[in-house]
């Protein structure tokens, strides 16, 4: 009998860290507290408190080129940046695969994790979980923990002074889902990562006038690089990684924000930034 290893999340790291202990001879059993794999990546217009949530227009910014699992490669006629269904369909079809569900409990809720009294002999864990208003306890001799990062949202309205007054509506993007409910309106949408430009470029579409607020400067880059590669797919190679060991940063950066300010000249648009 192979060592019982508990793995916490059906999500992209949850369904590899199934496979990979299988590949091991391990017995891994998933817990996954909703009913359905994806983890992040599953839009749900009401999602479960605590479970990371998407927009419907998400589109991943890695490559399919640079995000698949190296095994199982995504398939050609998927594009090279995916919508969410679309990543969706191909977990499903790596699951299927690799018959990886018959492991994973759904509905079941991780309550607690500690280690056994004995544990610097024995090295398990004990894994509490409920399902169905039952608790029920398991022996681990490994937990690997699968269950994500972008699951509480930030939001510090008590830095916004005088938002107690503000008539309108506001909320954080992990409550955004569409474009239509800000139709005629005036947005203002604060934070310029992944997701304030993208919530800003398609609420553009519906809303009378849209800012884009930040507090400081940002380095804009396209998904799509020259001769219409995909920018990770160019940018991360054995070859570039080598030369940086050689080059001197400042050079490196000198070339970088050159290329960037072709696009468009960040200082123009007050974007430029002080760090490089």
């Amino acid at each position: 009998m192979g060592k019982k290893v508990a793995v916490i999340g059906a999500g992209t790291s949850g369904l590899v860290a199934i496979k990979s202990c299988l590949e091991e001879g391990l017995e891994p059993t998933c817990y996954e507290r909703t009913g359905d794999i994806g983890g992040l990546w599953r839009f749900d217009e009401n999602p479960e408190a605590g479970r990371a949530s998407i927009y419907k227009s998400v589109i991943i910014n890695t490559s399919k080129e640079m995000m698949c699992y190296s095994d199982f490669p995504i398939p050609d006629d998927y594009p090279n940046y995916m919508h969410n269904s679309k990543i969706m369909q191909y977990f499903r079809l790596y699951a299927e695969h690799f018959q990886l569900v018959q492991y994973i409990q759904f509905k079941t809720t991780v309550c607690s994790v500690k280690k056994r009294p004995d544990f610097a002999t024995s090295g398990q864990w004990e894994v509490i979980t409920e399902k169905d208003s039952k608790r029920e306890t398991a022996i681990f001799d490994g937990v690997i923990v699968c269950s994500g990062h972008h699951t509480e949202a930030h939001y510090p309205l008590a830095t916004f002074q005088g938002i107690e007054r503000f008539k309108g509506r506001y909320l954080h993007s992990r409550d955004y889902k569409g474009p239509d409910e800000f139709k005629g309106k005036r947005v203002i949408v604060v934070g310029i990562g992944n997701s304030g430009g993208d919530i800003a470029v398609e609420v553009s579409r519906t809303a009378s006038q849209v800012f884009l607020s930040t507090r400081r400067g940002s380095w804009i880059l396209n998904r799509v690089s020259d001769y219409g590669y995909p920018l990770d797919m160019l940018g991360l190679t054995r070859f570039l990684n080598t030369l940086k060991g050689f080059v001197p940063e400042f050079i490196i950066n000198h070339v970088v924000e050159s290329k960037l300010n072709k696009r468009f000249d960040h200082g123009n648009y007050g974007l430029k930034p002080k760090h490089k």
